[in-house]
């Protein structure tokens, strides 16, 4: 039992060193955020907001942040739709070849996110799209449909499915049935696929930089480059602002629909 227990304790700390080294980078970012030097050093000399300040008062900055959250708010909407169908339709075999069909959705993870942007490009110069807001669109759609398949196929398979058919025997429709049984059962696995595909459209660099034309630019792009032009603290303090966002709404969202269970 001792030797049980000083097993699991060894594992716990090996377990908590592992996030400890793997959140190192994003504390060194933080840190250097409010450094009043005008460049990044490590431990900041200092503590200001003035890099804060340099970056939600730069017209720049805030058109590349408009751009990333409509990209990534209608990318995820459409997601939403349509990954749902795929995953009901391939979890019921409503569809033939369900399995080949969720290789198919699956495909855009496996593929290399800069052989998927070169393929997109030479597509999009071929059919005039290229430079095309909704030929951005389209290209977040495809990056970010299969979180939202896989975590509503994850939901599914914890459903049963005799509920569904138990209120069709009662009188209801199929409609009827998917929405007041099936869909809140699902809604978990849809928020988390949900905001796994937000966060993977709002931090997309190597399909976006293919895309984008002269005007356009989104925030990872606009921190990339900056990044190339020269380092200074404001591309920390604009990634410390991302990295602060997405953990809250992270934690909101667990605390609402604890949607751990089903990534």
């Amino acid at each position: 039992m001792n030797d049980e227990r000083g097993q699991g304790r060894l594992l716990g700390a090996a377990a908590i060193a592992v996030v400890v080294f793997l959140q190192i980078p994003v504390l060194v970012v933080m840190l250097a955020a409010f450094s009043k030097t005008a460049y990044l050093t490590i431990p900041p000399k200092g503590l200001t907001f003035h890099w804060f300040e340099v970056v939600l008062r730069d017209p720049e900055y805030l058109s590349a942040a408009w751009t990333s959250l409509w990209l990534a708010a209608g990318s995820t909407a459409a997601a939403l739709v349509i990954g749902l169908i795929a995953a009901y339709a391939i979890h019921r075999r409503l569809v033939p070849a369900a399995g080949a069909l969720t290789s198919l959705f699956m495909a855009p993870l496996i593929l290399p996110s800069v052989v998927l942007g070169v393929a997109l490009l030479q597509y999009y110069t071929l059919t005039g799209m290229r430079g095309n807001s909704l030929g951005l669109w389209l290209a977040h759609v495809v990056i970010t449909v299969p979180y939202v398949v896989r975590a509503s196929l994850s939901s599914l398979s914890s459903i049963d499915e005799s509920l569904e058919d138990a209120a069709q025997v009662l009188g209801a429709n199929g409609f009827t049935s998917f929405h007041l049984i099936t869909f809140p059962l699902v809604k978990p696995g849809l928020v988390a696929g949900g905001l796994f595909a937000f966060i993977t459209s709002l931090d997309n660099v190597p399909v976006s930089v293919f895309l984008l034309s002269a005007s356009q630019t989104t925030l990872p792009v606009k921190i990339f480059t900056s990044v190339e032009q020269g380092v200074d603290p404001s591309v920390a303090a604009v990634s410390t602002l991302l990295i602060v966002t997405t953990g809250i709404v992270l934690l909101l969202a667990e605390r609402w629909t604890g949607f751990h269970k089903h990534v």
